[in-house]
């Protein structure tokens, strides 16, 4: 027995959080019929739709680290028509996988891609802590007041905002800073220096729950190793 919202995370469609959405908007059937309670157990022998396809549960885990390129959307598909990281593997992955939270279209930088609901679960909810550092690059000078403020928390119009470091990037001018976060609101960063009259040049995330760039150019991927797979299912 298995909740809804879960099995079609593990049939490689998408997180349970966005599985939830999908049923309440109507666009799960489950044996035939329209059903809008994500909490609803199912076994092997129902029958779960999406789109009109069958969905199954994926029997190989699959686990990708890629290094976003900026005019790429973090979705499955766009209804503009615009370029999403699925472009980036198709025809390279059989199994059905999904991005693991969001990076917005201009933002650059460490993506999971799996079908893995219980890791992308992990890696999405507040609650487990997991570690995001970004390089931020502005359009002037950032004062060490502002920093400061940033440091100590400060309210954004839904809520108050804490960061967990920020700090000039050694070796780069003070426009570029360092930003270590583990909030899930949308478009955080970006907002955080909005509000203080910045512009946003430049966003990349660096680092993703123990995770890096190293040796990963822009616009590839690679799979994660046994030992990270690992590290990763054992988030508190």
């Amino acid at each position: 027995m298995m909740r809804l919202n879960k099995y079609i995370a593990h049939a490689g469609v998408c997180s349970r959080r966005k599985a939830v959405d999908l049923i309440k908007g109507g666009e799960i059937k489950l044996n035939g019929k329209v059903e809008l309670n994500p909490a609803v157990e199912i076994s092997d022998t129902d029958k779960v739709e999406y789109s009109g396809k069958v969905l199954k549960l994926e029997s190989t885990k699959v686990y990708l680290l890629m290094n976003k390129p900026k005019n790429f959307v973090t979705t499955l598909s766009d209804e503009m028509g615009r370029k999403t990281v699925m472009d980036l593997i198709k025809g390279k992955v059989k199994e059905r996988i999904y991005p693991v939270g969001r990076l917005d279209r201009m933002t650059t930088g460490l993506l999971m891609l799996t079908n893995d609901g219980d890791i992308a679960k992990k890696l999405t909810h507040p609650s487990h802590g997991v570690k995001k550092i970004y390089q931020v690059t502005l359009n002037r000078e950032v004062t060490e007041t502002d920093l400061e403020t940033i440091r100590n928390g400060f309210e954004l119009e839904d809520g108050k905002v804490n960061v967990d470091a920020v700090q000039y990037v050694k070796n780069e001018s003070k426009n570029t800073v360092g930003i270590e976060i583990h909030m899930g609101k949308n478009r955080i960063v970006r907002r955080i220096f909005e509000h203080f009259d910045y512009q946003v040049l430049k966003l990349d995330r660096v680092y993703f729950g123990g995770l890096t760039k190293k040796d990963l150019p822009r616009g590839f991927f690679r799979h994660l190793t046994e030992k990270e797979i690992i590290m990763l299912k054992h988030f508190s």
